[in-house]
């Protein structure tokens, strides 16, 4: 953790020369600084869901990165080896903290045999019976079973409340569900939890147009089992992807459509006005009596396959999630893969988000365009509070490997980045990450301060990774240490993009970094006999004579012999 307390800088010296150069060559993007999609530029991962606690939205997605290191890097991804969840969080919609990751495999180890794999989950809280919040996520356990987990925090630790799956084949009301999997789960203005579940091709009684596979259900008072046996959705070309929102007292049950034809659409006597969906698309339903199956009302569809907009052919998942006062779909895509330009590998995905038009009073979703851009931000970040170096909107050079939770306490799992608050990032020559509408206010920054160890140097740039250093952090240390810098506060005003840059590195791990604001106030006296070439206090202001300067930390700028031109600057402490 960063040192809250208010510091006087010691002795440093501000390693930038005017007029210095920017010399490391920095890593490649496959996420342009501009974009806001895919969520993360280093991370595979698929089947978002969310929810919103404290002020900040938590996004968690199957981790087809876990598939793509098993892979080494190449092939295609076949999800066998999926078996831990990724988790995301932000504040601003464009600033995205990873997190870490939830080893579920280990977490459900007492299930033995019947644990396989862990994709798509649906997460949701509430406030227990002593009012303090429980944190559930459901998983689908490969495609026979549906698992859950829960937690006091939504970043975990997660723990599995049972010994094997929640729900299976036997499960009553099930059967003839062909997959038991891809879960979505709501609670209700009346605080009864609900899931929806299933998937395939059509079952045994089932045809193309209804496959028979949609499955809903009321959950328990404790959110680990079903009250009661599950009910048949009757949802047109379902094949997976079930989620559930509550929108005006009523439940919206989406899900995603089949490859088949659509020959047969003009016999469904639920469509409508509607068109037949496309193929592998997004539509939705509507009920207010959801264990009655006559009641849903179909509504057409409201995104289709990323294919659609250039995005890749695959599958199609989404979830939709309100957070203040917007509505934001998240979904996946091929966007980061494609980017990357790599013939080695195929199917693994990358969570984005786009912003959607929904009417509650309706209920009822616009039709959603995916794009590269994504969504703006709803707030500035603030560098005058402790931020985690995993957070970033892009970043060349870091890969998910470079993710490592060093925490003595913790136990590690083969991919090194479990779900924890002690998360570092590894920083190799030439990486980099930035960070969107970083506001210093207009009083600006008076220092910055990096918390890490091992050896390099690291350059704070603004605008763009090209920049010229503002700042330089030099780091040698064996333990995570706390190395400050001093700052011209002129330089650091307004909303600015914000690169650390990592120009040297000999096994640097980085954990955290916080500006520190200029505060005028905190100025002592400046020594009768101090004679600077040149001084300027901290506001940027030439001093004469140390008329107006109330000493503490000031700015001596040096001048080369002819007393006119500027050769660099240097920080003293008065």
């Amino acid at each position: 953790m960063l040192n809250m307390k208010k510091q006087i800088l010691l002795s440093l010296t501000f390693a930038l020369a005017l007029g210095g150069q920017a010399v490391a060559q920095t890593a490649k993007t496959y996420k342009n600084a501009s974009a806001g999609n895919p969520i993360s530029p280093c991370i595979f991962c698929a089947d978002p869901t969310a929810l919103v606690y404290d002020g900040r939205l938590y996004v968690y997605g199957s981790n087809d990165h876990q598939q793509y290191v098993a892979n080494g890097k190449t092939g295609e991804n076949s999800y066998g080896a999926i078996k831990s969840l990724v988790v995301f969080s932000t504040d601003d919609m464009v600033n995205w903290t990873f997190n870490g990751t939830i080893d579920v495999a280990k977490l459900c180890s007492s299930w033995g045999w019947r644990f396989a794999d862990s994709w798509a989950p649906s997460a949701t809280w509430r406030l227990n019976a002593d009012g303090q919040p429980e944190f559930f996520l459901y998983f689908a356990n490969g495609g026979g079973s549906v698992g859950v987990l829960r937690a006091a925090s939504p970043v975990g630790p997660f723990r599995s409340p049972l010994s094997q799956p929640m729900i299976d084949g036997d499960t009553p009301g099930v059967k003839p569900c062909n997959w038991v999997f891809d879960p979505g789960v709501v609670i209700d203005d009346d605080g009864t939890g609900w899931i929806a579940f299933g998937g395939g091709d059509p079952n045994s009684q089932g045809t193309k147009l209804m496959p028979g596979n949609a499955r809903i259900a009321r959950l328990n008072s404790s959110m680990t089992g079903l009250d009661g046996a599950a009910v048949a959705l009757p949802a047109p070309y379902m094949f997976e992807a079930n989620e559930l929102n509550m929108m005006d007292g009523r439940f919206v049950y989406t899900f995603n459509t089949s490859w088949s034809d659509r020959n047969d659409w003009s016999s469904y006597a639920g469509r409508g006005s509607f068109a037949a969906p496309s193929s592998c698309s997004m539509c939705y339903m509507v009920s207010s009596t959801p264990l009655d199956p006559a009641s849903w009302q179909y509504r057409g569809e409201y995104v289709a396959n990323p294919g659609s907009f250039g995005f890749g052919y695959g599958n199609n998942h989404t979830h939709l999630q309100k957070f203040g006062d917007k509505y934001y779909l998240f979904y996946h895509s091929s966007m980061l893969l494609q980017a990357m330009n790599t013939s080695d590998a195929s199917g693994f995905r990358s969570l984005c988000v786009d912003e959607v038009t929904v009417k509650e009073s309706a209920p009822s979703i616009g039709k959603l365009t995916m794009t590269r851009a994504g969504v703006a931000a709803i707030k500035n970040l603030n560098p005058y509070e402790q931020q985690q170096m995993e957070t970033m909107s892009t970043s060349g050079g870091v890969n998910y490997e470079d993710f490592y939770n060093t925490a003595s306490a913790t136990t590690v799992s083969s991919l090194h980045n479990d779900a924890s608050k002690n998360l570092q990032v590894k920083m190799a020559a030439g990486a980099w990450t930035m960070l969107r509408k970083v506001d210093f206010g207009s009083r600006g920054a008076q220092a910055f301060t990096l918390r890490a160890k091992g050896t390099g140097t690291l350059e704070v740039r603004l605008n763009t990774v090209s920049a010229k250093p503002a700042a330089v952090v030099e780091v040698s240390s064996s333990t995570l240490q706390e190395h400050t810098v001093s700052l011209d506060p002129a330089a650091f005003t307004g909303v600015r993009n914000l690169f650390l840059v990592c120009t040297a590195s000999e096994n640097m791990l980085v954990d955290e970094w916080r500006f520190t604001e200029y505060d005028a106030s905190a100025v002592g006296s400046v020594p009768a006999d101090a004679q600077p070439t040149a001084v300027y206090d901290l506001s940027g202001q030439r001093v004469v004579n140390g008329s107006g300067v109330r000493g503490g930390l000031v700015i001596e700028k040096v001048v080369d012999g002819s007393g006119r031109n500027a050769v660099g600057r240097k920080v003293i402490v008065r």
